[in-house]
């Protein structure tokens, strides 16, 4: 049904009549990762499944999104407000509401290949269905499960031009190169359906992600049951999180490329790089308060102190709102095209954005047109706008209007016409930003949707294939992409860092997954293969387990993400350490001098131990600084302690909510352990709000008139919890 129009219909029950009419009852079907899928629809099948156990439904996905809850009572108090705000006028996924509480029927079954950070970390019947692949390899490996329906929100067209046009919108990232190969697996013979469920609300983004209607076998069609898109509210940003986020920003090279992922180290970052650019002043104050120099001197040839002023390209599997930001802030800016020729002249300067007489002179010498120009040179440079877009080639002659002109460029005369009548005033077709999908606050949804059209078109979501990959055949070769992709940083995190150089990201040592490998592997092999980039992996130094602190750098682990013998730039709130091309014994002193220093004696210890470091070496005084008190006095007095905000792109919580949000996280710590819990009890029954410091807080928890000995525990464990964090209403610190 390739070329047919698709069966548009305005229910969701009778899109999985003629679904199971299409296809069948054993239904394989893969889903977008993240934010495109089509809930009405996947709701109505999933009901189907449960209601027909003759049905087959085997589920192909990743991050399966749902409105956060809360595990003890406290915590549902806070979050519930909270999520009905953000996800009140959502439906749910059922089907991931019914996987987090064990209850899928045994005709469903369900396999993701990434999941939402540790929520599957007890779930047995999740992990053995974990599908571990590459992100590029995610195709091959969903069509090797033999699916049969592809299904995912679509955004309908927003202008008269874009009539019969459909955007992928949010996730091109594999259904660009599932569409030809499910259409093949049609054309031997076996029953396949492309469904797509058009939403209003879904930003209608052009380029790759723009295609047309006959894609669809069925679309579900029905605006008054549009739905508002699932928002990831910005996280706090710790101290910790604004250093390694400053040090990250110093190794962006002008001119150069940016990947980066979600979360409150990516937002750190973007909050960084926007500084150095917009405010070089007192981001180099920042740079000089850390001694950067002296202590990283590799830092300044690999990256740059100056404003952007060539600008950056992003190239990321995820397009986060911090590009947009970047975009805004006029760091995004560096265009690339698709001709790797051409892109090779750009980035030689040869060829500048004003286009000119010596642009073709420039082209022609090598060799990328021809003089007297032909009619496959003149669309070319119509594209790129070398020339107007009303210069046309008829009878061998360029024609604008009523001119006709000889397209000779050893000809004065013909050359003094063109440059007069066909000449275009600048390059044109150029793409700051390409993604594979997106995912962001509602403020960033909203950024995308009221683009103007010039804007839009300098962004192309696409496929995984093009961007993770250096090798694809469908979207472009590899010349291209290392013309695009000039000084490549691909900024990634991780849980922990071994010693050795292996980078911990997605699962633990006994197996079980965290979250998934992603494209954070491609990334890492990419930066080792282009020339001038660099792969940076950036970690907390530590975390806390219950009550204690521990160590993100470790001596060794039993499972990693990223094998040692790609390792390369790895950033801690103490600092970076360079390992590409290191000796054993250089990476393992590198990594233990940006450790926090409460870990570095025993890291060398084991080192020594293992003979991979000289058992006469000594921790130098100059590294024995690390700690969270010297990291966090920096921030907090850095420009008069208002550089780094703890929401730098605004906040979903209300004030209130981040005090108590505050509260319940410092008690959770400090009952981590039983003795903890004990301890807590006993002081929380002593705990009063004599003075009503607390009244409007406890009314926002329901907590203020308690009932009940449950109501009555949690409002003492409350204020047991407030007085912990040494924090008023009025008073309080800014992060959650």
């Amino acid at each position: 049904m390739a070329n047919d129009r698709p069966l548009k219909l305005n229910d969701s029950q009778a899109c999985v009549d003629q679904l199971i009419q299409r296809v069948g009852k054993n239904i394989t079907i893969g889903l977008p990762l993240g934010l495109g899928k089509p809930i009405r629809f996947i709701n109505a099948l999933y009901e189907r499944a449960k209601s027909d156990p003759g049905i087959r439904l085997h589920i192909l996905t990743a991050l399966s999104l749902t409105a956060p809850g809360g595990r003890s009572s406290l915590e549902k108090r806070f979050m519930e407000p909270f999520a009905e705000r953000l996800y009140g006028d959502i439906p749910e996924l059922d089907y991931a509401r019914d996987v987090l509480a064990k209850r899928l029927p045994p005709n469903v079954s369900v396999s993701e290949f990434f999941f939402k950070a540790g929520s599957l970390l007890n779930h047995p019947s999740q992990q053995q269905r974990y599908i571990c692949t590459n992100y590029t390899h995610a195709v091959r490996d969903l069509m090797a499960q033999g699916i049969n329906v592809v299904a995912q929100m679509v955004a309908p067209p927003v202008d008269d031009g874009d009539e019969g046009m459909l955007s992928l919108s949010s996730n091109p990232d594999l259904t660009l190169d599932l569409i030809p190969l499910l259409r093949e697996r049609e054309e031997s013979g076996q029953p396949v359906a492309l469904v797509g469920e058009i939403n209003s609300h879904l930003p209608f983004m052009d380029n790759h992600a723009a295609v047309s209607d006959t894609s669809f076998d069925i679309l579900l069609e029905h605006p008054r049951s549009d739905y508002p898109l699932f928002s990831a509210p910005p996280m706090a940003v710790s101290p910790e999180d604004h250093l390694i986020g400053f040090y990250a920003s110093a190794l962006l090279k002008d001119g150069g490329t940016l990947q980066v992922g979600i979360g409150s180290l990516g937002s750190a970052l973007v909050h960084s790089a926007i500084m150095r650019h917009r405010d070089n002043d007192q981001w180099k104050a920042v740079y000089d308060e850390l001694a950067v120099d002296g202590n990283f001197p590799e830092v300044e040839p690999l990256g740059g102190l100056e404003p952007f002023e060539q600008g950056l390209y992003g190239c990321s599997e995820m397009m986060v709102d911090g590009f947009i930001h970047l975009l805004e802030a006029g760091v995004i800016k560096r265009e690339v095209y698709n001709h790797a020729g051409l892109q090779e002249l750009v980035n030689h300067g040869r060829i500048g954005r004003q286009v000119s007489m010596e642009t073709l002179d420039v082209l022609r010498e090598e060799d990328l047109i021809d003089s007297p120009l032909r009619s496959r040179d003149v669309s070319w440079l119509i594209g790129y706008g070398i020339l107007r877009p009303d210069v046309e080639f008829k009878g061998g002659r360029l024609r604008i209007g009523q001119h006709s002109l000889e397209p000779d460029l050893d000809d004065a005369e013909s050359r003094e016409a063109i440059q007069k009548l066909a000449l275009g005033r600048e390059l044109t077709g150029g793409i700051v930003i390409h993604g594979g999908f997106y995912l962001g606050p509602e403020s960033f949804y909203q950024r995308l949707r009221d683009l103007p059209p010039e804007n839009r078109q300098r962004i192309c979501m696409t496929s995984v294939s093009f961007i993770n990959h250096l090798y694809d055949h469908a979207f472009g070769n590899q010349r291209l992409k290392s013309a695009q992709r000039a000084h490549g940083r691909f900024i990634n995190t991780a849980m922990m860092h071994t010693l050795n150089g292996a980078a911990v990201s997605d699962g633990l040592e006994d197996g079980r997954v965290v979250s998934g490998v992603g494209g954070q592997y491609n990334f890492v092999a990419m930066a080792h293969e282009l020339p001038g980039a660099r792969s940076v992996i950036c970690l907390r130094s530590t975390r806390q387990s219950g009550q204690e602190t521990v160590s993100n750098i470790v001596f060794n682990y039993a499972h990693c993400t990223i094998p040692r013998h790609l390792r390369d730039l790895v950033v801690t709130e103490y600092g970076i350490a360079d390992l590409r091309g290191q000796s054993d014994e250089q990476v393992y002193l590198r990594l233990i001098r940006i450790a926090d220093s409460r870990f570095q004696q025993d890291l060398l210890d084991q080192a020594r131990k293992a003979g991979k470091v000289d058992p006469g070496f000594q921790l130098p005084e100059a590294w024995r600084n690390n700690t969270p008190e010297r990291a966090r006095k920096v921030v907090e007095t850095a420009g008069g302690g208002h550089l780094f905000p703890a929401f730098p792109f605004g906040c979903d919580f209300t004030d209130d909510e981040l005090v108590l949000g505050k509260a319940l996280k410092t008690l959770k710590t400090a009952t981590a352990t039983r003795r903890g819990k004990i301890t807590a009890l006993w002081q929380a029954m002593k705990a009063s709000d004599e003075d009503d410091r607390y009244q409007r807080l406890l009314e926002r928890m329901k907590l203020d008139s308690p009932r009940g000995l449950r109501e009555k525990l949690d409002q003492r464990l409350l204020i047991h919890g407030l007085d912990l964090t040494n924090t008023s209403p009025d008073t309080g610190n800014q992060t959650a």
